[in-house]
């Protein structure tokens, strides 16, 4: 087994090295005009410690429920940005920041655990010609929303939020553009709009789109943040808290916001964690905050936190998905993350 230290060296290495190549724009979605891929064989690692060698199951409010590591044979599987359950804890669709399209289907055994991914395909995002983008800069898909076989998906660099009908094996390319309300000067290259949810359809903002940008922050610090439709459309910003930065969010089911942030550095690696905000908060001119759930540093399973779903189990439960993206780095990793949120 590797030393944790030259681990940790390592890793930081090539999340550095291919961090640096996302900013310049050089790394390459796929050659233009090829077809969409066949289905792809995942395999699967069980993850049954959150923290690295401890049993603990409950890590503030949520209580890990299990994991897997996830590899597979073609090139273009990872670089996961963003996903939606389309069946509770089942059937998925998401995005990869490589310009691709996945979907498959999460399988849980008998103990309602995580075991394995099936019927696993990737496309290509095609532009209004139909072919497929040659420079990564134009399709860097970050944040994606899903409703009534539309999704909805937040894409960076070349700033735009648009909207895609869900057909698996024949996606086509966007029908709506969204206007974000975010001034595009104010949106950072590499920084744009990460989050793309839908409000709790009985709440204040009756399923309406929200988006929250990673980090374009404004002359306060604050990062920027917009209710695109539903009541109280309108710019609100988000508090930055210490060095992280938003790679997802999800609405819970009594309305309020869940937040999932990543830091980097290269003295102490990477870390995540989860913030909650109110619904009444959200309001046009708003600076949101509000608590941190859980946080996690290189001690536990994580990697490259920029995923996250929230849906609810047959019996009930409030469950917390996470996702990773490995850069296409053989030195980060894919996982699968599941956790229940405990509610007072």
């Amino acid at each position: 087994m590797t030393p944790p230290s030259l681990r940790l060296r390592n890793w930081l290495g090539g999340f550095a090295a291919l961090a640096l190549i996302s900013v310049l724009g050089l790394a390459n979605s796929g050659d233009a005009g090829s077809a969409p891929l066949d289905r792809i064989t995942i395999s699967t690692r069980p993850i049954t410690q959150f923290r690295i060698g401890r049993d603990d199951k409950q890590f503030g409010p949520l209580e890990f429920v299990g994991g897997l590591e996830m590899t597979a044979n073609s090139r273009h599987f990872g670089a996961i940005s963003a996903f939606r359950f389309t069946s509770p804890g089942g059937s998925f669709v998401g995005v990869a920041d490589t310009g691709f399209w996945f979907f498959g289907k999460l399988v849980h055994d008998d103990a309602q655990k995580p075991s394995g991914i099936a019927d696993f395909s990737m496309e290509q995002m095609v532009d209004p010609s139909g072919q497929t983008f040659a420079r990564k800069w134009e399709v860097d898909a970050e944040g994606l929303a899903v409703k009534d076989d539309i999704a909805t998906v937040g894409f960076e660099r070349n700033h735009r939020v648009a909207r895609f009908r869900i057909e698996p094996g024949k996606m086509g390319p966007a029908f709506r553009n969204l206007d974000f309300l975010v001034p595009a000067r104010e949106l950072r290259q590499n920084r744009g709009f990460e989050t793309v949810a839908y409000a709790a359809p009985h709440g204040q903002h009756a399923g309406g789109l929200v988006v929250v940008s990673e980090k374009s922050l404004d002359s306060r610090g604050n990062i920027f943040a917009a209710i695109l439709e539903g009541p109280g459309k309108g710019v609100f910003t988000v508090k930055r808290n210490g060095n992280f930065d938003i790679t997802d969010g999800a609405f819970l089911p009594d309305g309020d916001l869940l937040l999932l942030e990543r830091s980097f550095n290269m003295a102490e690696g990477v870390k995540m964690r989860l913030r909650r905000i109110e619904a009444e908060s959200i309001v046009e001119g708003a600076v949101v905050d509000g608590p941190v759930l859980m946080d996690a540093d290189m001690g536990y399973q994580i990697d490259n936190m920029e995923a996250m779903d929230v849906w609810q189990r047959a019996d009930g439960a409030v469950m917390v998905s996470l996702m990773s993206d490995d850069n296409h780095s053989i030195l980060q990793r894919n996982l699968y993350l599941e956790f229940v949120l405990h509610e007072d």
